[in-house]
Formats: C-alpha cells, sequence, structure tokens
C-alpha cells in the first residue's frame, strides 16, 4: 500500500522550511520509525520518521527544496522490501520467525546481555543510558564499581572531562568541515542554511532597531572556584551531576533582574512590557548555529535543576533535537564566550528582550587586593542592553550587582 511521506504541521510562528538531508532513498529499505528526512525551519530541525516497515517509493522534494507545512514531499509503499534486501535475507528473516518461542527467549536473553555489557566493559543500566546519550564508548572508561563495572558517575566524569579537554576541539567543530578543494586560490560557494539565515536577519535587525550600548565590569572568579572545589564531590553525590559556573550565574541573574526589572523587560511595538516571571535563554552553538533554548521560572529552580536542564538543553541541541517549545520565549539571555576562549566581547542582543549578559574566559590576572598585588582568577562580564528601554545607570547597577553576588555567593541565599 502506498502513502504520502509529507512535511510536520509548522508552529505559527514558522511559514515554510527546506528539505535538509534524505537519509534514505527511493528504493531503500526502512523500520518503522527509522528517520528518513530532516526538515529545517527558521528555528529548528524536524524530524519526518517511516509510518511502516516498508521502502521509499519516491522523493517529490529534492535536498534544498522549500516546503510548506503538510505537504507531500515523497511516496511510501509499506510492506514492500527494499534493493538491498537480497532474497536470502528473507528467507533467513522466514527461518527466524520459525525458531518459535525459544527463539525468541534466546533474544530476550541476549538483549539482557547485551544491556549490561559493552566490549569488555560491564555498565549499570543508568550508565549504560547515559553513555548512549552522550555518544560515548563504555570500554573507553575505567570502571570504579564493584569487579571494574561501569557506575553512571564513572561515564558522567568521562563526559565532564571530554568537555574541559576538548574546549578548543569544539570551538573548530562548531563550524562544519568545508572542503574548498585544491589548486591555486579555490573557492566554493555554499547556500546559507535557512536556519543561519534566519539567525542572520535577527542579529542585523537587533542592531538595525535598538540603540544597543555595552557595559563592562570584572568579576573575581575565585570564591565560587572554591566554593565547586569544597563541595563538588557532595554535590554530584546528592544530585548525580557536576556543579558549574552557568547555574551560579542563572542565579545571579535571576536576583539581578528582580531588582532592576528594566532589564527584565521587552519591547512590543510602543508599549514596554515588564515581566514578573525569570525566564532566562542560554545560547548554545550547534553546527547548524547558534540556538538560545530557555530556563523557565529560574527563581524556582535549584544549582542542580539547572545544570540538569543546560546538559539536558546541551544533549538535544547537538542531536538537533531541540523543540519550537524548547527556544519560545526568554525575558533574558546569557552567553558564554569564554568556552571558545573569549577574553572579551560585546554580545548582541536577542530580540524582544532588552539585555544579554556575556561571560568570558577566566584568566589569572595580578590585583590590588587589600593594598597588596595577588594573582586571581578575573573575568570580563559584557551586559549589552537597549538603551531605548534601560538607562545607562540601571546597565551599570544591574552589571555590579551580578559581580557582588558572585565575589559573595552567600548573597544569592540572603537577598542582599
Amino acid at each position: 500500500m502506498s502513502t504520502e511521506i509529507k512535511a510536520p504541521v509548522f508552529p505559527e510562528s514558522v511559514a515554510e522550511g527546506t528539505v535538509a538531508t534524505w537519509h534514505k532513498k527511493p528504493g531503500e529499505a526502512c523500520s518503522r520509525d527509522d528517520l528518513i528526512v530532516d526538515i529545517e525551519t527558521d528555528k529548528v530541525v524536524l524530524e519526518v520518521v517511516a509510518p511502516a516497515d516498508g521502502v521509499i517509493e519516491e522523493v517529490v522534494k529534492g535536498e534544498g527544496d522549500t516546503v510548506e507545512s503538510g505537504e507531500v514531499i515523497g511516496k511510501f509503499k509499506e510492506g514492500a522490501v527494499g534493493d538491498s534486501e537480497s532474497a536470502d535475507s528473507k528467507g533467513s528473516k522466514d527461518s527466524k520467525a520459525d525458531a518459535g518461542a525459544g527463539g525468541d527467549a534466546d533474544k530476550e536473553e541476549a538483549k539482557a546481555d547485551q544491556s549490561q555489557t559493552s566490549g569488555d566493559a560491564i555498565l549499570s543500566p543508568a550508565a549504560r543510558k547515559l553513555a548512549d546519550e552522550n555518544n560515548v564508548d563504555p570500554g573507553s572508561i575505567k570502571g570504579t564499581g564493584k569487579d571494574g563495572r561501569v557506575t553512571k558517575e564513572d561515564v558522567q566524569n568521562h563526559v565532564d572531562n571530554a568537555k574541559s579537554s576538548g574546549e578548543s576541539s569544539k570551538s573548530e567543530a562548531a563550524m562544519p568541515e568545508v572542503n574548498v578543494g585544491s589548486g591555486e586560490r579555490p573557492e566554493k560557494r555554499v547556500p546559507m542554511t535557512r536556519l543561519r539565515s534566519s539567525i542572520a536577519k535577527r542579529l542585523v535587525n537587533a542592531q538595525q532597531t535598538a540603540a544597543m550600548l555595552t557595559t563592562f565590569n570584572e568579576v573575581d572568579m575565585g570564591p565560587i572556584m572554591e566554593l565547586r572545589k569544597q563541595y563538588q564531590d557532595s554535590f554530584v553525590k546528592r544530585h548525580d551531576i557536576k556543579l558549574g559556573f552557568m547555574s551560579f550565574f542563572a542565579k545571579a541573574a535571576t536576583e539581578a533582574l528582580k531588582r532592576f526589572p528594566a532589564v527584565n523587560a521587552s519591547i512590543d511595538g510602543n508599549d514596554m512590557v515588564y515581566h514578573g516571571y525569570q525566564d532566562i535563554g542560554v545560547a548554545v552553538s550547534t553546527e547548524r548555529g547558534l540556538v538560545v533554548p530557555v530556563l523557565r521560572d529560574v527563581d524556582a529552580l535549584g544549582l542542580a535543576d539547572i545544570e540538569k536542564k543546560i546538559v539536558e538543553y546541551g544533549t538535544k541541541a547537538k542531536g538537533g533535537k531541540l523543540g519550537i517549545d524548547d527556544m519560545t520565549g526568554g525575558t533574558f539571555t546569557i552567553t558564554n564566550g569564554g568556552i571558545f576562549g573569549s577574553l572579551l566581547s560585546t554580545p548582541i542582543l536577542n530580540p524582544p528582550q532588552t539585555a544579554i549578559l556575556g561571560m568570558h574566559k577566566i584568566q589569572e590576572r595580578p590585583m590590588a587586593v587589600n593594598g597588596k598585588v595577588e594573582i586571581r582568577p578575573m573575568m570580563y562580564l559584557a551586559l549589552s542592553y537597549d538603551h531605548r528601554m534601560v538607562d545607562g545607570k540601571e546597565a551599570v547597577q544591574f552589571l555590579v550587582a551580578i559581580k557582588e553576588m558572585l565575589e559573595d555567593p552567600a548573597r544569592i541565599l540572603l537577598d542582599v
């Protein structure tokens, strides 16, 4: 039976999309729920999966073609056998089916064994799930559990260490590799993706329509680093996740946003909209471009909740799984160029928000402390803001409030 393959129904804010990648070709067999095609919109990449076992019968819309919501992009033949599947393999399947309940039991037993081992590594179910989510080879992890078992904490530590040691390689991998060929003065013209084109338009629009200014300050990260060092093991044991820097910045920003409502506001035409909640966007760099998933109601979240949500968003962004709802809204944004080595920058506003906070690289510098020169781990902070909504005095005081809370974390708890 032949059925139509249709583009997903787009949200109201998305007018059309582009066929990004056909993962299955005409005549190629696929199983139910296999990914067959990606549709890229201005905001996210939507996946279309196979409705049943069968083959791709025809591709109506090729890669790069523009499609509308619900438009037919191909045809699918249910129950058909693909070109790559020979009669011998089909016969093999039939013989397996005739094996009966005993064969099924063997499969279940093998599946159970597989869920616990990978090569020479023995994993707990939670560790295997975390390893699969982060595309980690369990065989490369040294287990600290009983009989050398790889625990969830072992996998998490491996992932965190890979992140910290591979920051420079990540910055290079943030942009897809482009082979421009060889020869004298080679060039290659590549069409801009729909997502990157949308990002470009928003950034240019932000600079053209907002009275954007940036104010700077610096923060001594020593107290936060000492706090993390003192409580990291207990935090991991209690919450099963590492304590990072972003959660402190999110909480400090939340408290500062309460004190300076204009920084947490947005502009809608001639109206100024003040928000009584703090939904903070966290800029994430992906191969497809910059995306900003939103942490909702940060005031009600603990540090562990924030860290878990950031890890979840990072994993989803890496796999192209972020949805429209994940990135809709937001009253304030934080971006961290420091993970790529940036020492100082002027972040661009994320419209219609009126401010964005830029974090940067932590670098040891000689500082005057109580009349003496000390080497301290310092970070430059940058706050870009829309001068139509936020006065210079408010912007400076907002940034000073964040600085003071980070240099004395007890202020976050005491609200002073």
